[in-house]
């Protein structure tokens, strides 16, 4: 009966090995490390970041319209309107079909809480505007190329190329980690987008609604010449959870816990 059991506890172990596994083929592991980010919190000037799973490339207009098929509540005609402007999914051709052309591009014109809806059905999360900065800000061959300044440029020059959105995924170089299309192509929902830049207004009044944050706050930044990443966090700063861009896409996180470690007493 005890050689039973094993069995049994072993093939539901392996089960979930191979789920996992699936589950996170089309992510790349970011193992983690101390970071200091761009604003620091306080006296607080590095943070470790844990290990985590990021998407190799951004969901796309496939992805997402599988979503919606399976989802219908987050259709254009359904979307409660708290939770998404006029603009979510306006390029669509109808409720369930994006237009045929965008379907391998980074699916836009998605608000802050469909696209965490939609990484919540794939048993995944946003990432963290930490995770984010810190798996972008990897080159090719460093985990962290920031001191680089021909690195810093080279994204500065991706972010004036017009019509980004409209280039197909994967199509950027992969970087340290493996992930693509972290810069020059779509800005990207995180978690806490909001949580970061504050107005001299609300710094003075303690109020730290969302509506009220602007680029303003860069006067808490360390590195004032690391113009790429302040771009994004303005870029942030400016953002509503309802507000859906032609610009904006994102793409899914997961935690990184260890795998393939099965041990039976």
């Amino acid at each position: 009966m005890r050689t039973m059991e094993k069995t049994i506890m072993l093939l539901a172990a392996l089960l979930m090995v191979n789920n996992a596994s699936a589950q996170e083929e089309n992510m790349a592991l970011v193992k983690g490390g101390i970071y200091s980010p761009l604003y620091g919190v306080g006296e607080q000037t590095e943070i470790r970041v844990e290990d985590f799973y990021l998407d190799i490339v951004p969901v796309t207009y496939a992805d997402f319209q599988q979503f919606i098929v399976d989802q219908p509540k987050w259709r254009k005609s359904n979307v409660t309107k708290l939770f998404a402007d006029l603009r979510y999914l306006s390029n669509w051709i109808d409720d369930k079909n994006a237009p045929p052309s965008l379907l391998d591009k980074p699916v836009t014109m998605v608000s802050w809480f469909a696209a965490k809806a939609y990484c919540e059905c794939q048993g995944k999360r946003l990432p963290t505007v930490d995770e984010w900065e810190y798996a972008a800000m990897a080159s090719a061959s460093k985990r962290d190329a920031r001191p680089d300044s021909l690195y810093n440029i080279s994204i500065l020059r991706s972010y004036e190329q017009p019509r980004t959105y409209l280039k197909t995924v994967g199509s950027s170089e992969a970087n340290y980690w493996g992930i693509k299309d972290m810069h020059g192509v779509v800005w990207e929902w995180t978690h806490d987008f909001n949580s970061i830049i504050l107005t001299g207004e609300s710094r003075n009044n303690g109020n730290t609604d969302a509506s009220l944050f602007c680029a303003g706050g860069a006067l808490g930044a360390k590195d004032m010449m690391n113009y790429a990443a302040f771009m994004r966090y303005a870029m942030r700063a400016s953002l509503k959870a309802n507000y859906s861009l032609t610009t904006l896409g994102f793409r899914c996180a997961k935690e990184g816990s260890p795998q393939n470690q099965i041990t039976f007493n």
